[in-house]
């Protein structure tokens, strides 16, 4: 058994679990946090996809034990109360998802994403960078959209931001 302490969407936790334990099992069963999604347990789907100290990451991949230490959000910590955050708003508006499945892990891939491209995004970077995230629903056309869409907003409040700084 391992003590796993991390700080998940902003609090604070610990636990113990088993060695062989994986952050997703652990977030989910230990956290009661099933948003993170389980679906291959195998790396190709995507649909585990947390931020691990600010950068996406397959929480199948992961053992507890090895986030221990870290600062981990979930698909449940990315909303402001009841206000969506700008990505999920776009894939709300622009109709992102159909089942439902692979939403979290999409839109946890997307605002890593943005944030590491902050100047904007295209097309074919935003398909590239999914090439790890499966939806068996979607075509993945809306949801390109809405990513693009989220990038867009996000980089215009960010310019908005700056301009009252200065």
């Amino acid at each position: 058994m391992s003590d796993v302490s991390l700080t998940v969407n902003g609090r604070r936790v610990s636990g113990s679990a088993e060695d062989r334990t994986l952050l997703v099992h652990f977030l989910r069963e230990h956290l009661g946090l099933t948003g993170t999604h389980v679906g291959c347990d195998t790396s190709q789907c995507g649909a585990c996809v947390v931020h691990v100290d600010g950068r996406a990451v397959k929480s199948c991949t992961m053992l507890a034990a090895q986030a221990s230490g870290s600062t981990i959000v979930t698909i449940e910590g990315l909303s402001d109360g009841a206000e969506l955050h700008p990505v999920q708003a776009a894939f709300k508006e622009h109709h992102g998802l159909q089942c439902g499945f692979c939403t979290p892990g999409m839109i946890m891939m997307a605002t890593d994403m943005i944030a590491r491209y902050p100047e904007g995004l295209d097309e074919a970077t935003v398909r590239a960078e999914l090439d790890g995230n499966i939806c068996r629903c979607t075509g993945y056309h809306n949801i390109v959209k809405a990513i693009l869409a989220a990038s867009e907003t996000m980089a215009k409040g960010a310019k908005g931001k700056a301009k009252q700084a200065a």
